[in-house]
């Protein structure tokens, strides 16, 4: 791990994996959150005009509308995602499927970076069967340095060969594997809600009503975590 990988990628494997312990934070309460709170801000457009959405954007943290829903802002790469874009948005002078395709870069590029950290634990779980056959080598070397021994001793010595072995095959398919895979589906996870955000997003631009642009976010929410249209609307109520 150390010698493969940068620092950097390396403190982001160790948080994945606090990650994996933690489970996921994007769930259907989640969603719904996203929900209201692009409704609220479409809305809020749709009163008072694009440009009193400037200081919203700008700062996020101290927004009267980001700041009642926390979940999204504990997510800075959904913050940093959606303001950039309402900024584009904001400046004028951009079509439809100009932002779709900068939107597209922005998160092709999110998402291989997020990608790097399970590719990285999953080339150590790979490398552990190795060491194991190196352990198992090493041991049955140091057998041959023993072998005018009682059966006992060098039964011994060959069993802690094979330990060697036993041990790098379980790490890596009973623990770093699924690790590895575990990291992916939370990236996985974190790319869905993005896009989640951008088709909304991309329908604002488009000129669509706030309830349609939600619908669209909605649409393209998996269906394990996605509210139905009633929790939609009676959320978005709320708001």
């Amino acid at each position: 791990m150390l010698i493969a990988n940068p620092l950097p990628l390396t403190m982001k494997v160790f948080k994945g994996i606090i990650g994996t312990l933690k489970g996921s934070p994007i769930n259907k309460n989640s969603y719904i959150e996203l929900l209201q709170l692009l409704y609220e801000l479409f809305q809020f457009a749709k009163r008072e005009g694009l440009i009193a959405l400037e200081p919203h954007v700008e700062n996020p943290e101290a927004s009267s509308i980001l700041s009642k829903y926390p979940s999204f802002l504990q997510n800075h790469h959904a913050v940093d995602f959606m303001c950039d874009t309402l900024k584009i948005v904001l400046s004028g002078g951009i079509p439809a499927h100009d932002l779709e395709e900068l939107m597209e870069i922005d998160l092709d590029t999110m998402h291989t970076s997020e990608l790097q950290a399970p590719s990285a634990l999953n080339t150590v779980s790979d490398a552990f069967p190795g060491l194991g056959i190196v352990a198992a080598v090493l041991g049955v070397i140091i057998t041959m340095g023993i072998i005018d021994q009682p059966p006992a001793i060098i039964g011994l010595s060959v069993a802690a060969a094979l330990v060697g072995t036993f041990f790098g095959i379980l790490m890596s398919y009973g623990l770093v594997g699924p690790l590895a895979k575990n990291m992916e589906h939370m990236v996985n996870a974190e790319g869905r809600y993005m896009n989640s955000i951008k088709a909304a997003l991309l329908a604002f631009a488009k000129g669509t009503p706030a309830a349609v642009a939600v619908e669209y976010t909605r649409r393209s929410i998996a269906p394990e975590d996605r509210p139905t249209f009633k929790e939609t609307e009676e959320a978005t109520k709320k708001r």
